[in-house]
């Protein structure tokens, strides 16, 4: 018996936290894993470990698991040669191109794409022959506005400032639940930690949700908020921060600082606290005490991307960051020097190019949003979706109305989907092409080393060698381009392995070739927990993409859509605003196979209030009927006092009791889906995205 000891990064959350994997060999037999603990040697994550990571082998040894391609006859399942699959795929794809438009063919990517280093360097090998315009990802279900508002302010919508929670003196949290997450769009292992060192060295704390969520138990203050009420806040904060004189100057090239405070003095804080649910006083206090911080960084995350204003409260993020002048600044809001850097490598993006069919929603970086999706397929005419193509995502649980979208799959001429799973969406496909598990293949996180509260990297290697007969994710995207190429007679460049390409990144980056760290493939793998190149520092000024040089403070597409905001009405009498949430054990759909992670009690109830239980004569454990304008679920509904009076929350990414699922344990555990309630006509007007929270909802007995 041989025992190795491994080390390698988590890639289940953006924590990307280091591990130390055992393994054991005993001849003839296959590798086992005997054990997987925090590093403690990880110069990042500094031997952190959520309960996510001990499940890898779970996901490893999971039966369910496809492990070959499989093709759907009728409501079974057969297996399929590879090279047979790659024919099929590119003849019929190309039969359907041919009778009905390029845009006939549809691509979803799900977000396990960002974290497999393979589906980034390789899909667009295969899709980008595919010339559709109907291309769609998780991304606007999550964090659009983030992108769309760098790409308006910055020149380049992969130049996100993060917050330096290391050095801040108070940190505002508007939308986020990092002690659940992890962090998001804010790459921060041992965040726990972290946010309570703020409070450690004098500093302040604040979370702002209709949800007194893990992270703000532990802050020091906690404010609740009315959903989607988030850019009413945000707007009185700054207009507090004008009227009060508490602005510093950025110290930074801007333009348009003049329009934005003539388009912000009407939202004076004593204004916008009806529509937040927040005193007046509370709100022009909270943004003196912002401003008095030698230190400060105001976050927003995935609560104010999924609601009706999303790009607004991103920009209004940014803006309060700005003119506190805490933009680009040691304890505020700085952009990452990435080893292999996709801000200085890539074009700033482009938006609203085109539009979807049916809605007129724009495009953003090649991407139309996916609350189009279903009506796409479903609206007859010239450039409806006939065939679509599903990359490492589940759709039916993680986008609005599922219901509508199944039934849209179910009308589809062919469907394939590249996949570990047969899942809710899978099921409707004709072909399924699964790829090599996560510790069978190399990686590097090119996403989350861009989004990192230090600059770091790593080159992770495969634990567990590639079984006979499978195929990385990246080969399945070179066999299908291959495939298509010929049945087409296309020209096709020769296909680089992803790490020749991280290879050649990291040569040409700042810490490359001629650099002090020498960075390459080879040089990381000298440094097994990952190495350090230092915290971040201010850079934005010479990194803007926009065309004169300066910051965009005024974009007019953001301070047109304050007539929208004006606009907008109260909820209904009687009505809930329904919320999401998560778990530390949960990533949306694609963790619920793993005892491990779903053993103990049920985490998929509906939260609501004491007292709005009492008010919809409801009790406690009782099972009751959740509905909004597009659906109907049944659940059960649990008491929370830590849920704002006039909203209820239930978890996203469950679901699971559809037909022809094959999850064993989620099957135990099937929860019910809030996205059969959300709805596709509910999304931030400016950029698409799905508002996934503020859903109106009546709840009764079952």
């Amino acid at each position: 018996m041989t025992k190795t000891l491994h080390h390698r990064a988590c890639h289940l959350c953006e924590a990307i936290c280091g591990l130390s994997i055992e393994t054991t060999a005993i001849e003839g037999e296959p590798v086992r894993i005997t054990s997987i603990k925090g590093d403690a040697d990880d110069t990042f994550s500094r031997g952190h470990i959520c309960p996510k990571a001990v499940a890898l082998q779970d996901i490893q040894n999971d039966p369910d698991r496809l492990r070959q391609p499989m093709q759907r006859v009728g409501n079974e399942w057969h297996p399929i040669d590879w090279e047979d699959a790659f024919k099929w795929v590119a003849e019929r794809l190309s039969d359907i191109q041919q009778r009905h438009g390029k845009n006939a063919v549809a691509v979803y990517q799900g977000n396990p794409s960002v974290h497999n280093y393979g589906l980034m360097t390789h899909s667009n090998y295969f899709l980008g022959l595919l010339k559709t315009r109907n291309r769609y990802s998780a991304t606007s279900v999550d964090q659009l506005p983030q992108h769309l508002t760098s790409y308006l302010m910055y020149g380049h919508g992969l130049l996100l400032p993060i917050p330096d929670v290391d050095h801040t003196d108070f940190m505002l949290i508007l939308g986020g639940n990092p002690l659940a997450s992890n962090g998001s769009i804010m790459t921060v292992p041992d965040v726990e930690k972290r946010l309570k060192a703020i409070q450690a060295r004098g500093g302040k704390l604040v979370v702002v949700d209709p949800r007194r969520s893990e992270t703000a138990a532990i802050a020091d203050q906690h404010l609740f908020i009315r959903p989607g009420g988030d850019a009413a806040l945000l707007l009185g904060l700054l207009n507090t921060l004008f009227r009060e004189g508490l602005t510093r100057d950025p110290g930074l090239p801007v333009a348009g600082l003049e329009q934005v405070r003539e388009a912000v003095a009407p939202f004076t804080a004593q204004a916008m606290s009806a529509l937040c649910g927040i005193a007046a006083p509370q709100i022009e206090q909270l943004a003196r005490d912002f401003a008095a911080a030698d230190k400060a960084v105001c976050y927003g995350r995935m609560g104010v991307s999924t609601q009706a204003f999303g790009t607004l409260c991103h920009w209004l993020v940014q803006m309060i960051n700005l003119l506190s002048g805490n933009l680009d600044r040691v304890g505020g809001a700085l952009c990452t020097e990435p080893a292999v850097d996709l801000v200085a490598s890539t074009s700033g993006g482009h938006f609203n190019l085109w539009q979807s069919r049916v809605s007129g929603l724009p495009e953003y970086g090649g991407e139309l949003p996916v609350a189009a999706l279903a009506e796409e397929m479903l609206s007859e005419g010239e450039g409806q979706i006939r065939a679509l193509i599903t990359v490492a995502g589940n759709p039916v649980l993680s986008t609005p109305n599922g219901r509508r979208l199944e039934q849209a799959l179910d009308g589809l001429e062919f469907m394939v989907s590249v996949d570990l799973y047969i899942n809710e969406t899978t099921r409707y496909a004709d072909l399924i092409l699964p790829s090599t598990s996560a510790l069978e293949t190399d990686h590097y996180d090119t996403t989350f080393n861009m989004l990192a509260v230090r600059n770091v990297s790593r080159f992770n290697r495969a634990i567990l060698a590639k079984p006979t007969g499978a195929l990385h994710d990246w080969e399945i995207f070179v066999g299908l381009a291959q495939a298509f190429a010929r049945h087409n007679a296309l020209d096709l460049k020769p296909a680089l392995p992803p790490a020749q390409l991280i290879d050649m990144g990291l040569r040409r980056g700042r810490y490359g070739e001629g650099a002090a760290f020498g960075l390459c493939v080879e040089t990381l793998h000298e440094f097994p927990h990952g190495i350090d190149l230092g915290p971040l520092q201010p850079n934005l000024a010479a990194r803007l993409k926009t065309a004169d040089g300066r910051i965009q403070a005024a974009p007019q597409v953001i301070l047109d859509d304050l007539k929208r905001f004006t606009a907008q009405q109260l909820p209904q009498e009687g009505e809930l605003l329904l919320i999401g949430r998560r778990h530390v054990r949960s990533n949306n759909s694609w963790m619920h196979n793993y005892h491990r992670l779903v053993k103990g009690k049920p985490r998929h109830q509906l939260l609501m209030n004491p007292d709005d239980l009492a008010r919809h004569g409801l009790d406690d454990g009782q099972r009751v009927r959740v509905s909004s304008r597009v659906g109907v679920i049944e659940v059960e509904v649990q008491a929370s006092s830590d849920m704002m009076p006039g909203v209820v929350s239930l978890p996203h990414g469950w679901g699971h009791a559809r037909p022809g699922v094959r999850l064993e344990i989620a099957q135990g555990q099937p929860g019910a889906s809030a996205n059969d309630l959300t709805d596709e006509r509910h999304f931030d007007a400016v950029s698409g995205n799905a508002a996934l929270n503020g859903v109106p909802v009546r709840v009764v007995a079952a």
